[in-house]
């Protein structure tokens, strides 16, 4: 598995875990926004680990 793909599925749980944390979120959960929080900020770390294996072709 590349690093791309690798970064690729990371990216994606952490994501998928945002959205369902803001969803909760928005329907009054406010322990659910701090999971949130801490899940895009995960995201944003990724991002730019993903920008320099990608243009790296790893």
């Amino acid at each position: 598995m590349s690093k791309t793909s690798k970064l690729y599925d990371e990216l994606k749980g952490h994501f998928d875990t945002f959205v369902l944390e803001h969803d909760k979120n928005m329907g009054g959960n406010k322990a659910a926004g701090s999971r949130a929080r801490k899940a895009i900020g995960e995201v944003k770390k990724l991002v730019t680990d993903y920008r320099k294996a990608s243009v790296a072709g790893e």
